[in-house]
């Protein structure tokens, strides 16, 4: 009896050591994965993907992995590249995406920090590095 007993402890031992391992490699799996081209970021209540252009910088935005409404929502990305800091106005496209056009320095090593403050919810920051 008792060696089943600790058969049966070191089952479940297992169980709930690897189900949030499995979790992480399934839960969300594909959900962060850019879907334009661009890097991905996480935020509080949204994902983000960045696509940086030398002349047009677009956001998308995503819950779970599904598009998200960015109809009324606001934004603004600064743009950290050495000394040099760029910002601009980030406005919605009326569907799943904010734009801001004009010249900006996508190099690699690049740092982003866009906020964005979605139609009645409060703003969120998300960081990226461009590769």
């Amino acid at each position: 009896m008792k060696k089943h007993s600790k058969i049966i402890s070191l089952t479940i031992a297992l169980g709930l050591i690897t189900s949030p391992l499995a979790f992480a490699a399934g839960g969300h799996g594909d959900d962060h994965k850019p879907k334009f081209g661009g890097i991905v970021s996480e935020g509080k209540a949204f994902d983000a993907e960045l696509v940086a252009k030398p002349d047009l910088i677009t956001v998308y935005l995503s819950d779970h992995g599904k598009p998200m409404s960015a109809k009324g929502a606001k934004g603004k990305i600064t743009l950290l590249s050495g000394t040099e800091k760029v910002e601009a106005d980030l406005a919605s496209t009326g569907d799943t995406k904010l734009e801001a056009k004009g010249k900006f320095n996508v190099a690699a090593g690049t740092k982003a920090v866009v906020v964005i403050t979605p139609e009645g919810k409060s703003a969120s920051t998300l960081r990226f590095t461009i590769k």
